[in-house]
């Protein structure tokens, strides 16, 4: 059984123009064109339309479609992708909601009630040291167990550090703390650990951090832990915005799984 193209556009919500769009490109032939010129599509078309419309439904491009219907991607990898991105995106908008009830039930109780307070007490707060490692001596003990984990990786770090000046390493010190204010002001707008935003942030940290060693996954995850559960670096962290250390660890192991990993 074969349908036209207007049987198609009136069945699937997608107009004839956008059909012969995807005929254009390649994306979704016809079954066969008639003398007229007129397409029809049969079911296998339908089939790969209906798969088309649920990626665009995902937010994919036209290109990966293509790419993944014509086998050149693997699909389920594609989908895992953008489902992924939607429960980001899904925990990024819950987030915001409730951001703006709170502000809400502020502005309309104008008064120091309790509820009131409470959201007040749960609004993130940032503080915006110059630099947030002044006088900082990490624990002995830790430095112990990354020598021993990692000897290679100590070794070259510990070389790094000696190079640098007193003025470069203030330097240093002052741009990273920048860059954790603005991973406080991410956490603080609700953005997710996984968002391209942060993510792209958490690049930048790991390109500083391979200035002085170059850590596999695993190595960048233990980095990450460490800065969650070592009291000195988490109150260093927390010193900015209260959680930070937390919200640092879950977005550096979102990268350590999907770029180094």
């Amino acid at each position: 059984m074969a349908w036209s193209i207007a049987d198609v556009a009136r069945m699937s919500g997608v107009t004839s123009r956008t059909l012969r769009h995807y005929d254009e490109i390649g994306l979704l032939p016809p079954a066969w064109t008639a003398g007229s010129g007129h397409r029809y599509y049969e079911e296998s078309q339908l089939l790969r339309l209906q798969q088309i419309l649920l990626m665009r439904e995902l937010d994919v491009g036209l290109r990966e479609i293509q790419a993944a219907l014509d086998g050149e991607a693997d699909r389920v990898a594609v989908l895992r992708e953008h489902h992924a991105r939607l429960l980001a995106e899904r925990n990024r908008l819950g987030t915001l909601a409730r951001t703006v009830a709170r502000t809400i039930a502020s502005l309309e109780s104008g008064s120091e009630s309790e509820s009131g307070s409470e959201d007040r007490k749960n609004m993130v707060k940032i503080n915006r040291p110059e630099n947030l490692f002044e006088g900082f001596q990490p624990d002995p003990g830790l430095e112990a167990e990354t020598q021993a984990r990692y000897p290679e990786a100590y070794e070259q770090s510990r070389q790094a550090v000696e190079a640098l000046t007193p003025e470069t390493s203030e330097q240093w010190q002052r741009e990273v703390t920048a860059q954790m204010i603005r991973f406080a002001e991410f956490m603080a707008a609700g953005t997710p650990a996984g968002d391209p935003a942060v993510q792209a942030e958490v690049d930048v940290h790991y390109q500083d951090v391979c200035r002085f060693w170059t850590p596999n996954a695993e190595a960048y995850r233990g980095l990450a832990a460490t800065y969650a559960d070592d009291p000195r670096f988490r109150q260093n962290f927390d010193a900015i915005a209260e959680g930070l250390a937390e919200y640092l660890r879950d977005a550096m192991g979102v990268y350590a799984d999907a770029r180094l990993s």
